[in-house]
């Protein structure tokens, strides 16, 4: 018994080994499969634990299970074996039916194992963008070996070689397009809450009063002869996680790099942050802004402000907590907030769609004005499970971590959206820059402080 066993395990590498020989294109002889049912379905036990093993490896145990995409995996296997089947009656040799079933379910371990690191390098941001290429690259490599696998078996033969290829073309397009295999494994869900903190619940909407106040007071002075910057973070869409774990990154990265701690005030439309920030409104901007340009030296400091939200083609900004009815943000209506301000030097950057509407009322000779899109496109990323928008990844996470030059970065973040949305076949979003020319010398200026001292100031304990 255990020697039979042995020698079907044995059998079972072999195919192993020969089906990924056959898929890199190496020397391999029709021989060296090992085709029985037994070895047929061991094959397939391989193969569905590959995939299992992958997605354990990308999104950790434990784990939910996800149902429908495992009746998926499992509903591939007699779609697999009715296609040989025909492709057999092709050749009309019955048993190559078997024969396919095993060298291609012997292959499929293989591209798992390649689909597991093109996925792990999405997720870490080395081959982000490229994700559709990659897929389709994939795509034809498998179907290439199911071709070599095909001549293999069979030889060439003009009318029955070319049917069958074509059988095994809509074979692949079913697993891609009909039943693709999901993500096996997925996070466990969040258990909700058994009483939400929402702003109709009396305590926090009563809060938010004292709460912009609070946080306006914390905000450290200027200091004299220091070209100090405020980072205003504004993220007002309230139905949705995407634009406070944004912000969250952002201000971060803004303190880090560019010495705002200390010296930072989030605006937040989200339910789990009503007890802690004050929420986004048009109104409390306007407040934030005047006290802001108050307290600043308005020749010397620089007021970044950054609003990340959804964006229409009418070039209002979403302003959403329900079941508040809020006023919604204009390009005119944010020019003059920021003109009532007193502000003179000002960094504006807008992540939304259509946002490039705002720059021309917005711009002048002290202000930079950054936007994720033109007047008339939209931008990516901010779909209910994004964790952060195609631009802010783009500008704030990766080229701001690699220079202070807020211009610089604009054009490193502009090329790798325009390389992203080609990739993935998409209408380009033409993220948009204006600089004024004193604010160039400004910001050079401000760069030019913080790569020579670090971030790292003296903190001056009075509060504005």
């Amino acid at each position: 018994m255990i020697a039979a066993l042995s020698l079907f395990a044995r059998g079972v590498g072999s195919n192993l080994v020969a089906g990924s020989r056959l898929a890199l294109f190496l020397k391999v002889d029709a021989g060296d499969f090992r085709v029985s049912a037994a070895h047929y379905a061991a094959l397939v036990a391989v193969d569905l634990a590959f995939w299992a093993g992958g997605g354990a490896l990308r999104e950790g145990l434990p784990a939910a299970m996800d149902r429908e995409a495992l009746t998926a995996a499992i509903a591939q296997v007699p779609v697999l074996l009715f296609a040989c089947m025909l492709a057999a009656q092709v050749f009309a040799r019955p048993s190559l039916a078997l024969a396919f079933a095993v060298m291609f379910t012997a292959v499929d371990p293989l591209f798992e194992a390649v689909g597991i690191a093109l996925r792990l390098g999405v997720d870490a941001g080395p081959l982000a963008g490229w994700e559709r290429a990659a897929s389709w690259l994939l795509i034809g490599w498998t179907f290439a070996a199911m071709l070599r696998g095909q001549r293999l078996l069979t030889g060439w033969r003009m009318r029955q070689s070319l049917a069958s290829g074509a059988l095994f073309a809509l074979l692949l397009g079913a697993f891609v397009f009909v039943l693709p295999r999901g993500d096996l494994w997925g996070p466990i869900p969040d258990e909700p809450e058994e009483d939400p903190a929402g702003i109709a619940r009396e305590d926090l909407f009563h809060l938010q009063g004292a709460l912009l106040e609070y946080r306006l007071s914390e905000l450290e002075p200027e200091r004299p002869g220091v070209e100090d910057i405020y980072f205003i973070g504004v993220a007002p869409y309230g139905l949705q996680d995407t634009f406070a774990r944004e912000l969250g990154v952002v201000a971060d990265l803004m303190d880090e790099r560019f010495d705002t701690a200390g010296r930072s005030l989030l605006l937040v439309n989200h339910p789990a942050t009503l007890q802690e920030q004050p929420v986004a409104t048009a109104t409390n901007l306007r407040a934030a802004l005047e006290r802001v340009g108050a307290g600043i030296n308005t020749e010397e400091d620089v007021v970044f402000l950054l609003i990340t939200t959804h964006g229409g083609e009418n070039h209002e900004l979403a302003f959403e907590l329900p079941p508040l009815k809020l006023q919604q943000l204009t390009p005119t209506a944010l020019a003059r907030v920021l003109a009532d301000s007193g502000i003179k030097w000002k960094i504006v950057v807008i992540s939304a769609c259509y946002s490039g509407a705002y720059i021309e009322p917005l711009k002048d000779d002290h202000t930079l004005v950054v936007t994720a899109t033109d007047d008339s496109h939209p931008s990516f990323g901010c779909e209910y499970e994004s964790d952060i928008t195609w631009f802010s990844q783009a500008y704030f996470d990766r080229a701001l971590r690699r220079t202070r030059s807020f211009t610089e970065a604009f054009q490193q973040a502009a090329d790798a959206i325009a390389r992203r949305e080609k990739a993935e076949g998409l209408t380009p979003s033409n993220p948009q820059m204006f600089v004024g020319e004193a604010m160039r010398r400004k910001l050079d200026s401000i760069a030019k402080r913080l790569e020579g001292t670090g971030a790292e100031q003296p903190k001056v304990q009075a509060k504005l």
